[in-house]
């Protein structure tokens, strides 16, 4: 009879060790927590802490709120003065309404890459090639705009920042734009020179 009753009062301290171990849940500093109770999200988040959850139907999925930095892989376009590039960004966002974040995008992740990747082709195409080299704070405000517009109201998602990376051109347009350079340099450098010659002339006819 003893031995029956320690073996009840142990599995109904090891069921209520369950219970409690499956009720409560630690939300880290950086995270807030959505409960879906029997499939539907209940209003409001869990903050950082310890939360409770009932052991039967609640479900909680946390969801990261730190700022993410992510690369977009390099794309290739033609600008609107019909130079072909090849173009990398990285963008950084993250998530300010956590409920929309899951519920209304599948993998906010993967939605917000592809995003990035096809805003990225829509400002290769509408940007000329001096734009991308030499206005990049421009066109990196323009490019943010872009991929925060479809994002931030639907997604729950903020882009904070974007940022090109680097900007190729074709082989023959880098050598072409050396030259150019180079010529520049030149020309720069016969203009020093001929004004050196000049004040040396003045300076001796005043000697004269």
């Amino acid at each position: 009879m003893v031995a029956a009753l320690v073996v009840i009062l142990v599995l109904i301290i090891v069921g209520g060790l369950t219970v409690v171990g499956r009720s409560l849940r630690v939300v880290q500093q950086y995270e807030q927590g959505i409960v879906f109770r029997f499939g539907r999200v209940l209003p409001g988040t869990r903050p950082p802490g310890l939360t409770i959850l009932r052991p039967v139907g609640d479900r909680m999925q946390k969801v990261n709120m730190q700022i993410i930095a992510m690369a977009v892989p390099a794309q290739e376009g033609i600008t609107r003065d019909n130079v072909s590039v090849r173009v990398d960004a990285v963008v950084y966002f993250r998530v300010i309404d956590p409920i929309k974040a899951v519920v209304n995008v599948q993998n906010y992740m993967f939605a917000v890459s592809q995003q990035a990747q096809t805003s990225l082709r829509s400002i290769i195409g509408q940007s000329e090639m001096d734009q991308l080299l030499a206005e990049r704070d421009t066109v990196n405000r323009e490019l943010r705009r872009i991929i925060d517009e479809p994002t931030e109201g639907p997604w729950g998602i903020r882009v904070e920042r974007v940022e090109l990376k680097d900007v190729n051109l074709p082989e023959g347009m880098k050598r072409s734009m050396s030259r150019q350079a180079e010529a520049e340099r030149e020309r720069r450098a016969r203009i020093i020179s001929a004004d050196g010659e000049y004040q040396a002339s003045k300076r001796l006819a005043a000697a004269a």
